[in-house]
């Protein structure tokens, strides 16, 4: 089976694997809606680690970068349901329902959604159409089960309506602060930029005047350093960080770890 299969594209997801697997770097550029049918989820991100098991729920916030983590148990597959809660989608919501968002949101950035048999029981008509061919499920019939997954959530968390329905953009944030938290996700300067509510013109000047280096040089700086931390210190071998430290290869990393320190990683 492909993976993950589009039950309904950019919107309704079916994963499954039998062998386990490690994203380098996810974003979150909408709310996600997760249901695990069976296997193991573990997410980190710069403030969280979390672990999601067989019917258990997770709600991810949007403009987020983290590393998921998926894992097969003894005698089953990994298998998830995952819907992507579109900003335009939700706007739409909000209009039809005329939702009132109430005061600003102040909790957890991914919040576990307690166990709902009305939830439970929606994801569970949702998985019949990973196991049919391909087009089953219509567009206008999607778009009806992410609203009433939408309703049934807010009926069971009504407190997440300030969470789900809050528009605003970015605000600009700590800059040092979010690049220390997250110097290790490779992902382009231009996310970055978003990520911390900037455009690229203003957060490379912002970065210049923080950090005293141009955003991709710092990037790299520091990742070799956290490598040759964990190297020295902790005794890693280079192939177990690289990826988790945002290089692309071995033979990258490797490469730029020499013309930093004189030497390979692996003479360390």
């Amino acid at each position: 089976m492909t993976n993950p299969t589009e039950i309904l594209p950019g919107v309704i997801f079916y994963s499954y694997l039998s062998a386990e697997r490690k994203d380098k770097v996810c974003f979150w550029n909408h709310h996600t809606l997760v249901l695990m049918v069976s296997g193991q989820l573990h997410l980190e991100t710069a403030d969280e680690r979390l672990e999601l098991k067989a019917g258990e729920m997770l709600l991810v916030g949007k403009n987020q970068l983290g590393t998921l983590t998926k894992t097969p148990l003894p005698g089953q597959g990994y298998e998830s349901i995952v819907i992507c809660l579109q900003e335009d989608l939700l706007r739409k919501i909000a209009l039809e329902e005329q939702i009132d968002t109430g005061p600003k949101y102040l909790g957890p950035s991914n919040v576990p959604v307690p166990s709902d048999p009305f939830l439970l029981g929606y994801f569970q008509s949702i998985i019949p159409y990973a196991h049919a061919i391909a087009g089953t499920l219509t567009e206008d019939m999607g778009i009806l089960k992410v609203k009433e997954g939408v309703k049934l959530l807010l009926h069971s968390l009504p407190q997440l309506r300030s969470y789900l329905f809050d528009f605003a953009a970015p605000h600009k944030i700590d800059l040092e602060r979010f690049m220390m938290a997250n110097f290790h996700f490779n992902v382009p300067v231009e996310r970055f930029a978003r990520l911390t509510g900037r455009s690229l013109a203003g957060f490379k000047r912002d970065f210049a005047k923080t950090f005293g280096l141009p955003p991709r040089q710092w990037l790299l700086d520091k990742r070799l350093k956290a490598a040759k931390h964990l190297i020295e210190q902790k005794h890693q071998k280079p192939s177990a960080i690289y990826l988790d430290l945002g290089f692309e290869s071995l033979p990258h990393f490797s490469r730029s770890f020499k013309q930093k320190f004189g030497k390979a990683p692996s003479l360390i």
